[in-house]
């Protein structure tokens, strides 16, 4: 062991836990455990009243409530006109799914059916 003017220095360790104040004991300390990536979805938010059904299109952590926190709004879903109308901001919602954000099985088949999942897919795998 390392002297230091006559007294021995002992090696400092890491330090895994933390003293809480408010109970007296000792916590273990949260480490990022591999670098856990955050999963974003794109997906439905309720709004509307009972029995009268309205969306929102949001970007939303994957961990927060269905009508919770979200990052950002990109459009609309009313499923009680005929046909049923949906609006989007296109360049946002590409802009969000090149970043790596997954949309819910639902907002995937609006997405289709508007045809930027095509696009997507041919950006995604154009030849470079």
């Amino acid at each position: 062991m390392p002297v230091a003017g006559g007294k021995i220095i002992k090696p400092v360790k890491k330090n895994y836990f933390t003293f809480s104040g408010k109970t007296g004991i000792l916590l273990p300390v949260k480490r990022n455990q591999g670098g856990a990536k955050m999963s974003v979805k794109i997906r439905l938010k309720r709004m509307g009243s009972k029995k009268r059904p309205f969306y929102r299109i949001v970007v939303a952590d994957s961990r927060s409530p269905r009508d919770g926190r979200f990052i950002t709004a990109l459009g609309t879903y009313n499923p009680l006109t005929t046909p049923k109308e949906v609006k989007f901001d296109e360049d946002a919602v590409m802009e969000w799914l090149q970043k790596g954000a997954q949309p819910s099985d639902t907002v995937r088949n609006m997405l289709q059916k508007a045809g930027v999942m095509q696009k997507y897919h041919e950006a995604k795998y154009a030849k470079k």
